[in-house]
């Protein structure tokens, strides 16, 4: 039997009779992170870290049950040992580990991490989430988002630098700086790095129901006030605002009066993105993976077999199998692109991501097994 293998809802442990990241409602449900592609609501049962349950909730429903793991913490579900590994990517986001009957494997979901000039992990030091660990497995599931040679992301700080001097510069002309960023992880990976001594930063209520979440986690982020709470464009001159994709072009933009633009996403690496996204600044920072960042995990993960979802997996797979690597792919209904973080009952509806850039949206053929 194999440990892992996909049906028509999501990946399933036929073992521990439970999914992981299902796309369809099932009985018992171990969830990596709670963005919208891979945390649906409908579950039976849900299982997360401790820190995912901050986030997860909101997504799923006051109702819903959530038995949550520490990181590291060993749980058996029907004879399958299921343990939670931090990945980097957002607040609680984990990469799941199986073991039954001598066999170890990972399923990463969405990560985080950088590389070593050797092709060894470092992790990505970040203020809103613990940071990737990797885990020795005999099978990795990983994702691909970023799955090409052109992605490599600039020092973090760097960007950081760079967003905090167009915010002062806008300041000085008596403009609002508004950011674009995805609601969950990226928006508060953002604020975590903004200096709020440049100016009071306001927030979208997508962004700020996501706030509250790490908050109430620890989480350490500015000082905050919801856009709804402030009227005249002059309240808004100097500040930063920060808000959904979806947002931009909106008549919810009017309020601010003169201001500048900008979207945080690592698709701002890509000529032509910042025009398609209609900014007049783009940064390049993500709460994924580049592709030394790929490599890294998956060598640092010892694993025989790599199955690769998501994102530019024709490329990855084409890679590894030329280094003598036993990799496929593996369909899965992650299609979030960046991220998916629309969020229920907020001010505006908050888009599913970007699309994969390779075109890949197939969700049929054979079903690789680990």
């Amino acid at each position: 039997m194999p440990l892992l293998e996909r049906d028509d809802r999501g990946l399933f442990c036929p073992a521990g009779n439970f999914h992981v990241d299902p796309w369809r409602p099932v009985p018992r449900a171990v969830v990596t992170h709670a963005h919208a592609d891979h945390a649906r609501p409908g579950m039976g049962r849900y299982l997360t870290t401790i820190d995912g349950e901050h986030v997860l909730r909101p997504r799923v429903g006051r109702a819903a049950t959530i038995d949550t793991l520490d990181y590291g913490e060993r749980l058996s579900i029907n004879g399958v040992t299921v343990s939670l590994h931090p990945a980097g990517h957002i607040l609680g986001s984990a990469q799941v580990r199986l073991e039954h009957g001598g066999e170890v494997c990972v399923i990463s979901g969405d990560f985080k991490c950088d590389a070593t000039p050797d092709g060894s992990v470092v992790p990505t030091e970040d203020r809103t989430c613990r940071a990737f660990e990797p885990v020795r497995c005999h099978a990795f599931v990983t994702e691909s988002t970023f799955g090409l040679p052109v992605y490599k992301w600039p020092p973090q700080e760097d960007v950081f630098a760079e967003l905090n001097k167009w915010w002062a510069s806008n300041r000085d002309a008596g403009k609002a700086s508004v950011l674009f960023s995805y609601s969950l992880g990226k928006a508060q990976r953002l604020l975590a790095g903004a200096d709020a001594s440049i100016g009071p930063v306001f927030c979208h209520g997508a962004v700020e129901t996501c706030n509250r979440g790490y908050r109430d986690a620890g989480v350490e982020l500015p000082e905050t006030t919801p856009v709804g709470q402030k009227k005249g464009a002059r309240l808004f001159a100097g500040s930063l605002i920060v808000a959904p994709p979806s947002a931009n072009g909106t008549t919810w933009m009017r309020r601010f009066g003169e201001c500048s633009t900008a979207f945080a996403s690592g698709w701002m690496l890509v000529r032509g993105q910042r025009r398609r996204r209609a900014v007049d600044r783009g940064f390049v920072l993500s709460d994924h993976a580049d592709w030394d960042g790929l490599l890294a995990a998956i060598k640092d993960s010892g694993a025989e077999k790599i199955l690769v979802t998501h994102g530019n997996r024709d490329t990855l797979v084409k890679y590894l199998r030329e280094q003598d690597v036993d990799a496929e792919m593996l369909d899965a209904w992650f299609e979030g692109g960046e991220e998916a973080d629309e969020v229920p009952g907020t001010e505006a509806a908050d888009e599913d991501g970007d699309p994969v850039t390779d075109g890949d949206t197939s969700r049929e053929g054979d079903t690789p097994q680990a």
